[in-house]
This record gives C-alpha cells, sequence and structure tokens, in this order.
C-alpha cells in the first residue's frame, strides 16, 4: 500500500498475478472437491483457503482475492459455464440476453465472494496487502461474442464494429456492476483492487479509447465516489504503446506491465505512477539462470522507483514451485542499487 501512495522500497513487495493456481499441488486437492469451477468460487470456505495457499507456502506481501472475472456476467444473469480443456464459455451476446440481465441478483449472488474477501482480511496476517479485482467490462465481453475466446478476439472486434450499440449496451450494464462489486470487496475488507484488460492490446486506437479507457475510467470514478481515497491498479495487457494515454484517461493510482514492455518506456510511465510487473511468466518455467537474470532485470530497470514485482501475466500451471520460491529469495536478497 505504501507503493500505490507512491513510496519506494526496498526491496520491493512481491506478489503473482494467479498465485493461486495449479502450479501449487495443494491448490489442485483443493480444486478437486469441486467439478463445476464456478461452483468453487462461490464456496467461501474453499476460496478463502486456496487464497492463502502460496501465502503460507511463500510469504507473499498480498493476497488476492480467489476468484474470477466471469462472476460478474454470471450474477448479472448471463449465461457462463466453464468447459474442460476449453475455458469459459458464453451464450452469444445479443440484444435479449443484455435486456435481461439483473441488477439486484447480481448483488445477492456475489454474497459468497464477499463473504470470502471478509473472511480473507480476518485470517491474513496483518501486514500482508488484501486485493480485490474484477475483469474490465472490454476483456469480459470479449468472451460473449462469440460464446469463447478466438483469436487476438477477431470476433469480438467484428462485432464492435458492426454493431456498435449492442457492445455498447453490454458494457453499460458490466460498468455500474463492477463498480458495485468492487465497492463492496473495498467494504468487506479489501485494501486495494486491480482491474484486468486482458484483451486490452487488440484495439485499435479509437476501440481502446471507448471500449479500454471510458469504462475503466467511469469504474475508477465510480468506486471512489463510493470509497475515497480507494487504490485501483488497472493492467491493460499488450498495451505498452498506449500505457501513458491509459493512464491519463483512466485515472489509476498504478499500472501493471506485461513482459514485452521496453525498459525506457517502463522507467518513464513509472516516473508518472508506481508500477507492478513485469518478469516474463516463462521464466518462472524455465528457471535457472534464466529465472535469475529475468528477476535481476526487473530490479535494474524499475528498482529505482515505486515498484510492485510481480509477473508480466498470471503464471502458469506448469510453472515449478520451487522456481518462485528461487524468484522470491532473488528479489528480497537483492543489493539496493542506493546502497
Amino acid at each position: 500500500m505504501r507503493v500505490l501512495a507512491g513510496e519506494r522500497l526496498w526491496p520491493p513487495p512481491v506478489w503473482m498475478m494467479r498465485q493461486a493456481g495449479r502450479y501449487l499441488p495443494e491448490y489442485r486437492a483443493t480444486r478437486s472437491k469441486k467439478v463445476n469451477f464456478l461452483e468453487f468460487c462461490y464456496d467461501t470456505d474453499l476460496a478463502t483457503e486456496v487464497t492463502l495457499q502460496p501465502i503460507r507456502r511463500y510469504g507473499f506481501d498480498a493476497a488476492i482475492l480467489f476468484s474470477d472475472i466471469f462472476v460478474v456476467p454470471d450474477a448479472l444473469g448471463y449465461p457462463v459455464r466453464f468447459e474442460e480443456g476449453r475455458g469459459p464459455v458464453l451464450d452469444p451476446l445479443s440484444r435479449e440476453l443484455v435486456a435481461r440481465l439483473d441488477h439486484e441478483r447480481a448483488v445477492s449472488h456475489l454474497d459468497p465472494v464477499i463473504a470470502t474477501v471478509s473472511r480473507l482480511r480476518a485470517e491474513l496476517p496483518e501486514e500482508t496487502t488484501l486485493l480485490g479485482f474484477c475483469g474490465a467490462p472490454w476483456t469480459v465481453a470479449c468472451y460473449s461474442v462469440a460464446g469463447h475466446t478466438t483469436q487476438d478476439q477477431t470476433a469480438a472486434r467484428i462485432g464492435a464494429y458492426r454493431d456498435p450499440e449492442l457492445m455498447q449496451s453490454f458494457i453499460d450494464q458490466l460498468v455500474p456492476a463492477s463498480i458495485d462489486y468492487l465497492v463492496r470487496q473495498l467494504q468487506a475488507g479489501a485494501d486495494a483492487v486491480q482491474i484486468f484488460d486482458t484483451w486490452a492490446g487488440v484495439l485499435d486506437d479509437a476501440g481502446f479509447a471507448r471500449w479500454s479507457i471510458a469504462p475503466t475510467r467511469a469504474i475508477v470514478e465510480g468506486v471512489r465516489a463510493a470509497v475515497p481515497g480507494a487504490r485501483i491498479i488497472g493492467f491493460p495487457k499488450a498495451s505498452a504503446a498506449r500505457l501513458e494515454d491509459f493512464i491519463a484517461g483512466t485515472g489509476v493510482d498504478a499500472v501493471g506491465l506485461d513482459w514485452t514492455v521496453p525498459a525506457a518506456l517502463a522507467r518513464r510511465v513509472q516516473a508518472r505512477v508506481p508500477v507492478q510487473g513485469n518478469l516474463d511468466p516463462m521464466r518462472l518455467v524455465a528457471g535457472g539462470q534464466a529465472l535469475l537474470d529475468g528477476v535481476d532485470q526487473v530490479l535494474e530497470t524499475l528498482g529505482d522507483g515505486p515498484l510492485v514485482f510481480n509477473l508480466g501475466h498470471g503464471v502458469t500451471p506448469e510453472a515449478d514451485p520451487d522456481n518462485v520460491a528461487r524468484m522470491i529469495e532473488r528479489v528480497r536478497q537483492a543489493k539496493d542499487p542506493r546502497g
């Protein structure tokens, strides 16, 4: 939280996106208790347990709520399911589906997730930051046009070009639902929240302004209207050239960097807001010197300013848990370049 307020700390705090995940044997054991993934997310006991597992194992400086970006459309009544080997599958977007979305339903449907946040805040060490999150409306909407993910989200992009009013109507439903969801997380004990826009990078300039920046700005403003001073991290993946526009246009407190962001640009962004990132997740799979070199490079590039050490995207199931321990050790034992 001190870093998100603009302070430079050494060593920098560290956590990982998807740190509660399939690379951990204890996660896989807990996950086996529920067949349906969404039911797993809504089970307060199990979601609390898997959120705490990487904190117990590694002592990360932050825990991030275990949930999924699709709980928001699911809570609104948009048909969502998870298929083995395919991931999230949504019914194709239509005006009829958008018209049936129910914000009152969403409140009660998300109660178990909010209960998880409260439980986590009570069980986490006081010094461990608790992060909540939601998916950015564009990224959530991407899966709705074709009903599933497509290469470079071509279906969503074509759909937004052909029928921007339909896309806008869905985004306009997701924005207030996301605001309410994040506000409730903060009120339940989350210290800060992150907005994941995983597919922001597929948009052209006009699309980025309309579908990524504008909805994110609306969420940031809505959350801060209810929780003044709320700390919000934005993560527009694969949007290096537009990061400065994103920061200026959304008002986020900090920005996540993926591993493709050039060092010079990363430092320029860091002069404006705290940054988070940006180790290539594949270095955790490769291990060895490639991992150590990658950690050192991030610290050399960004260690002189406000930095939350993280990956450039989520940890993958193939990652070796021992490599995660080596990463954390390297960060925490690194020599402060300021002496």
